[in-house]
């Protein structure tokens, strides 16, 4: 999609003196929230999207189209997540240097998804996600020369956080035996996720909500949450619960009962007063929605750490 070679077009060269902060347009909650780890208070952040915004099919208006053109810099997650927006991101990147995050990853980390694309999730595995620390420093460096010392150092800060919390999380499944690690979600945006920490990621829809699950793709759901016995399965914030109803129901009708586990964070963060505002809390919020859902205390679970 878009790389960063991008943010070398149509660079908008600005100091730290500058009347105004450098404008950093985002299109995600996840993506905002690493400009904002990355970028402190030299940048004024803005998001796109709305918390519980689902990106696959986010339609833009004419005032976001005006809103990306006015920016200093934008920044998209990329690997078409934003799938109806890539052409408006592709012309937009001949006036306003724009970065793909996700884009700049390793190939060879990515994991395949519907249709031969990448799956765009990329940010549930933290360490992974760190890498793209980096990138966002060098972006906003270009665009404010003065800064990159402070962009570059926050950088560094915020991936080591990742990867002690790639650490933590790493700790907290464990405590679960392997084959109770099974995630049942809406759709299918937990495979980097599961393979980061060892965690069957099982989908009612695919890597992208566009794709709609049919009767064949709820019924194969049913029999492997009945014949497995799996007691919970997941809704999300940013994803209708009408086909986790469906599985729910024809599992009912054959006589296993599987409990609403509670609803995770996937292609979106929580609101800005919320603990899951930022992505270490998103995923933190997640695990022990996990934890709860797939383990009950008979299960042996550790209780979470203050």
């Amino acid at each position: 999609m878009l790389a960063m070679a991008a943010v070398a077009v149509g660079l908008h060269a600005r100091g730290a003196a500058a009347a105004e902060r450098p404008r950093v347009l985002a299109t995600t909650t996840v993506v905002a929230d690493l400009v904002r780890q990355v970028g402190g208070d030299r940048v004024a952040v803005e998001c796109l999207m709305a918390p519980g915004i689902d990106p696959h099919s986010y339609r833009a208006t004419p005032r976001d189209a005006d809103r990306l053109a006015r920016a200093d810099l934008v920044i998209a997650s990329g690997l078409h997540l934003e799938g109806r927006l890539a052409d408006l991101l592709a012309k937009l990147g001949k006036r306003v240097p724009v970065l793909a995050v996700a884009d700049t990853l390793p190939k060879e980390r990515l994991l395949e998804a519907d249709a031969g694309f990448q799956d765009p999730h990329v940010w549930f595995d933290a360490a992974l996600w760190s890498l793209c620390a980096a990138p966002v420093a060098d972006a906003l460096a270009a665009i404010d020369a003065d800064g990159a010392p402070a962009y570059r150092e926050r950088a560094r800060d915020y991936a080591e956080r990742l990867v002690a919390l790639d650490g933590r999380v790493r700790e907290r499944l464990a405590t679960v035996p392997a084959e109770r690690r099974v995630l049942v979600t809406a759709h299918d945006a937990f495979r980097y996720f599961g393979r980061a920490y060892e965690v069957e990621v099982v989908g009612i829809q695919g890597t992208s909500t566009e794709a709609e699950a049919g009767l064949r793709d709820i019924n194969r759901l049913v029999d492997l949450v009945v014949t497995r016995r799996i007691p919970a399965v997941f809704v999300e914030t940013s994803v209708s619960d009408r086909n986790v109803a469906a599985l729910r129901e024809g599992a009912a009708s054959r006589g296993h009962a599987v409990a609403l586990g509670g609803r995770l964070h996937s292609d979106s963060l929580g609101p800005p007063d919320g603990g899951a505002a930022t992505l270490e809390g998103a995923i933190l919020e997640n695990v022990e929605t996990i934890l709860a859902g797939i383990a009950p205390p008979s299960g042996g679970v550790a209780p979470a750490p203050p």
